[in-house]
């Protein structure tokens, strides 16, 4: 039988002769989404690129659709949970926009260092004012990456061709790839102080959303240049207007907005910004790059080969993914809360499955950890399919051990984390079919893994539960629950505090002033 494949968007005519060696093409762009529903049952095959919105309804209207490819990175147009549930494999093409978006990140900052734009206008207003566009060179200069992934790493490289030193912040890239970049690791303080150029390479998540904020501005040099072509909304747009107005910064240049396509107003005639309407992936070889990409694959699925990028679960049998749902999704919270506990970079990662989980394969569980883990750093999307080759490209070593010994639990995961000075350690479980973590390196205690939590080290002193829940309460938060775990009576303890919502900076800095506690921090699953 012949396959069927509907395209809705304008596809590179590289990957549309691809899809038309092998299957019968049909393309339709622009359809509205009633139009798709009533068209998608004719087709084995779905091909979009970001307008086209994959909804729940569509993938069930498409009754035989066996595959949608995302010709492009981000896959937030589908509805990747709804095509899992059908056994629809989702592919896209994660690598096709590296060069693209590396060598508009440099274009960038080239303009800022020269004034390239400001020239430009000036010139088209009949004047010639040389004197007045004096720029720097990159040379010498210090780059601060803010993310080490594809993209990152291309810009480190071609910034290294400019003869400029590069630092990066990323919490799961270890010092021996960082070497072998030449790269110098460190921490998010240290790189906004010491950087002359700083380009964000982030994913956009709850912990990275306004990563970028008045904190962050005030910490950078009065000489610095901000870019950003990654997500928009890493950036408080109302603080880099502010720090640009009054001169606390020198300059940025934006390729990504945090309400797309609108722009606020307030950006547009600041002299020292540059805006170009998410370009970064707009070339001709992007553009074909990821039409051939996402079309070999999608013909790959279509004739029974495994797809290169495949963003979802593969279908496993009833029996076993009832047995291990409920532990992926604890591994799951495990590993994204272990990325916002730790606080050094982490080097490598043991998982132990303990307990009736010997009997299960528990590969995926431990790509599931993976993928709570690597989701809050990586600038690419990180699923249980491509987590181990994500987790391999950043150095990060991954073991997985299997025991019979659970601790009295039935099942027992082990989470162990450890960085270039220390281990950390996490145990959960699933209890009530519900993730619970039950022990903090060392600290047993019993929280469900799940919502917002504020997790403190402190001396153990009498009144410190009381005085953390006077603050909260002070500032108007709601506590769920609270657990506390000591080592002994007068030591050391650690408390976990489940919150409805995230602390403000300014309570978050109450807690920390607290005489009794020596860190804290808000933890997001």
């Amino acid at each position: 039988m012949t396959r069927r494949v509907l395209v809705t968007e304008a596809l590179d005519r590289t990957g549309i002769e691809i899809l038309e060696a092998a299957c019968e093409v049909t393309l339709r762009p622009g359809l509205a989404p009633h139009e798709l529903i009533e068209a998608v049952g004719g087709y084995d095959a779905l091909v979009v690129r970001s307008a086209t919105r994959v909804t729940a309804e569509v993938l069930a209207a498409g009754s035989r659709l066996v595959v949608v490819g995302r010709a492009g990175t981000g896959v937030d147009n589908i509805d990747v949970q709804a095509a899992t549930r059908r056994g629809i494999v989702v592919v896209n093409a994660p690598t096709s926009n590296t060069v693209a978006v590396a060598e508009h990140t440099l274009a960038l900052m080239l303009a800022l260092a020269r004034h390239v734009t400001a020239a430009d206008s000036s010139m088209h207003c009949g004047r010639w004012e040389k004197s007045g566009f004096v720029g720097t060179e990159l040379r010498d200069k210090a780059l601060g990456l803010v993310g080490l992934g594809r993209v990152g790493t291309a810009v480190a490289q071609r910034a290294q061709g400019f003869e400029m030193r590069v630092l990066a912040y990323d919490p799961f890239v270890s010092p021996e790839r960082a070497a072998q970049l030449g790269v110098e690791m460190v921490n998010m303080d240290d790189l906004l102080r010491r950087s002359d150029y700083i380009s964000l390479h982030a994913p956009a998540t709850e912990n990275t959303r306004g990563m970028i904020g008045a904190r962050e501005l005030a910490q950078m040099k009065p000489s610095t240049y901000l870019v950003n072509c990654a997500r928009g909304d890493l950036i408080e747009e109302e603080a880099l207007i502010e720090a640009l107005n009054e001169g606390r910064i020198a300059g940025a240049a934006l390729d990504v907005f945090a309400d797309e396509p609108e722009v606020n107003p307030a950006l547009c005639g600041i002299p020292n910004l540059i805006l170009t309407p998410h370009l970064g992936a707009s070339t001709e070889e992007a553009q074909a790059g990821a039409s051939a990409q996402v079309a070999r694959q999608v013909v790959d699925v279509l004739e029974g080969r495994p797809p290169r990028y495949s963003v979802n679960v593969p279908v496993t049998s009833p029996e076993e993914m009832g047995a291990l749902e409920p532990y992926l999704e604890l591994a799951r919270c495990m590993g994204q809360f272990c990325a916002q506990y730790v606080r050094d970079s982490i080097v490598w990662l043991e998982l132990i499955c303990g307990g009736d989980l010997v009997e299960h394969d528990t590969t995926m569980v431990t790509a599931a950890a993976l993928v709570g883990l690597l989701s809050e750093a990586v600038d690419e999307p990180v699923n249980i399919v491509n987590a181990r080759l994500v987790a391999r490209d950043r150095g990060l070593v991954v073991r997985e051990v299997r025991t019979p010994e659970a601790q009295g639990f039935s099942g027992l995961l082990t989470l162990r984390a450890g960085t270039t000075a220390q281990e950390h350690l996490i145990r959960g479980t699933v209890m009530r079919h519900q993730p619970h973590i039950v022990c903090l390196d060392g600290y047993w205690l019993d929280f469900v893994a799940g919502g917002v939590v504020l997790v403190s080290e402190h001396l153990e002193q009498p009144g410190v539960i009381g005085q953390m829940g006077t603050l909260l309460g002070e500032a108007g938060v709601s506590i769920s629950f609270v657990q506390v775990g000591r080592e002994k009576r007068g030591g050391h303890g650690l408390m976990v505090v489940g919150l409805d919502d995230a602390l403000s900076r300014e309570t978050m800095e109450q807690v920390l002033a607290m005489p009794s506690v020596q860190s804290a921090r808000v933890i997001r699953m």
